[in-house]
């Protein structure tokens, strides 16, 4: 066992190019854990050739060997290939006509700001409505676990506006969002589009049209 996670803490500590001095507490303190487990730890470095150990008077000196180094860039390599697998979430579907809903709301200032300054465009006023089909549908249930950007709720003119949840998106090459709010009439196999412009017209959309929307 190569126990990856003292070898860590160790480079941490500059290790990796030098000789530092090193307790078994620092090392306890820093993985919470014990002296006694972190001395075993740094013993079975030693024994795998990953550290160069050695005690003086002053205190136990630590320094990695290019094994350890190379054990660390293992891990780090694993970590890249793991990010760099990672690919957009798709979500696709048929636009349809949807209330007539959009254009109010979008125009009002409590949402177009906040839409403003949190998302980065100002908002055409009006949303594109995408049907789901089943498989679509759950895909999109599963990004309500993901977070995204808080729109607020708030009142004007006497009246209560609620707030919402907004997920960055990519249509074709077009930066806009979905919008999820609180309050909707919708049921959860339709989604609404927030973006910059009119999509049904940039990109010749119609009732039954398919597109894809890329989930940033």
């Amino acid at each position: 066992m190569t126990h990856i996670e003292t070898l860590k803490q160790i480079a941490s500590l500059g290790a990796m190019d030098r000789t530092v001095k090193i307790s078994s507490s620092e090392i306890a303190e820093k993985m919470l854990t014990s002296p006694q487990t972190a001395a075993r730890h740094l013993q079975s470095l030693e024994k795998n050739e990953m550290i160069e150990r050695q005690t003086t008077s002053s205190g136990q000196w630590v320094k990695l060997t290019g094994r350890g180094i190379q054990q660390l860039e293992e891990e780090y390599n694993f970590y890249k290939r793991l990010f760099k697998a990672r690919t957009p979430t798709e979500i696709e579907g048929v636009v349809i006509t949807g209330l007539g809903e959009g254009k109010y709301y979008l125009s009002n200032d409590g949402y177009r700001k906040q839409i403003e300054e949190k998302l980065g465009f100002t908002p055409f006023p009006g949303t594109l409505n995408i049907k789901l089909d089943q498989e679509n549908t759950i895909i999109r249930r599963s990004l309500d676990t993901r977070g995204g950007i808080r729109i607020d709720g708030f009142t004007s003119d006497n009246r209560t506006f609620g707030g919402g949840i907004c997920l960055p998106i990519m249509v074709e090459e077009i930066r806009g969002a979905i919008i999820q709010p609180e309050r909707t009439h919708y049921p959860e196999d339709i989604i609404e589009i927030i973006a910059p412009i009119n999509l049904r017209e940039h990109l010749n959309l119609k009732d039954g049209s398919t597109i894809k929307i890329k989930i940033e």
